[in-house]
């Protein structure tokens, strides 16, 4: 089979889910990752053909794409801060919009480099995406990363396994900032917590509604804020003075999330936007 034919039949299956030219992306995504083809390869080298071996790897990729699974499931890997994080069923896939988190994060941490070590503190860790970009760029920070999911720290755990000093994760209820958690003080707490309001679900395309772990993404509508407040719990009780925090918000409700902090007693409460221009994460200080 040509290349460029598996592309062409891909990308129409894919029009079902997708619109043509993320659908096409997909294919050719897909087609990089398992070939090592270029993504012009098909167009500068016509007869360039699908080894036959795999032939049958890619037609049950597609068949997964077309339900709706997310291809970096699918590959098993996911990009985040210019590095290749493993994920798969049961774990968020990051979000570019989140590498927004780490820069604004590696940024106060260099801006206040003291004489010890930075701790670091990242709830709801999830694939430890936010956690490992933050210990990979500050290479003396001790990073603790917490999430309640097995599943999620399994794979957090296992990331870059070449990496000798990695953060620790643990596992620890983020909505109850109370329990025994021996670990501390921080300089710095860094959170991307489920915000999406229930009623925004259906808003949300198949590929993220019907395969990500709905506790990562959803909250009550009654009580969106929910992680918020447990988040400035384990502000008020684990950030060390002149520390700060960054969480990821809902863009519809920066200001009522901004209260939350400013209710807590944290200083210097600010809405930060993402590349898109839209509040997407608060700073407070301690």
């Amino acid at each position: 089979m040509l290349l460029a034919e598996f592309i062409r039949r891909g990308t129409a299956r894919l029009e079902t889910l997708y619109p043509s030219p993320e659908a096409r992306g997909l294919v050719l995504m897909l087609c990089a990752e398992r070939l090592g083809v270029a993504r012009y390869t098909h167009i500068i080298e016509p007869l360039t053909s699908v080894p036959s071996e795999l032939e049958a790897v890619l037609e049950d990729d597609l068949r997964r794409l077309c339900t709706g699974e997310p291809i970096q499931y699918v590959l098993g890997v996911a990009e985040f801060c210019d590095r290749r994080f493993a994920v798969g069923p049961g774990v968020l896939v990051p979000r570019p919009e989140t590498e927004g988190l780490v820069a604004e994060g590696i940024r106060f941490l260099r801006e206040t480099a003291a004489e010890e070590p930075p701790r670091v503190l990242d709830l709801c860790t999830g694939s430890g995406c936010i956690a490992w970009s933050v210990a990979l760029e500050i290479r003396d920070a001790a990073v603790v990363g917490v999430d309640l999911s097995e599943t999620a720290l399994a794979y957090a755990r296992e990331q870059f396994p070449g990496e000798t000093a990695g953060p620790c994760f643990i596992q620890a209820d983020v909505l109850d900032p109370e329990q025994d958690f021996p670990f501390g003080p921080f300089d710095l707490i860094l959170s991307n917590p489920p915000y999406i309001l229930e009623r925004e679900r259906e808003q949300l395309r198949p590929n993220v509604r019907d395969f990500e772990p709905a506790e990562a993404l959803f909250v009550p509508d009654g009580d969106p804020l929910l992680f918020f407040r447990a988040i400035a719990r384990w502000g008020r009780r684990f950030l060390r003075e002149g520390g700060a925090g960054i969480v990821e918000i809902n863009e519809m409700l920066g200001a009522d999330t901004a209260g939350v902090f400013r209710d807590a007693g944290f200083k210097n409460v600010q809405i930060l936007r993402d590349f898109f221009g839209k509040e997407r994460f608060i700073r407070f200080d301690a």
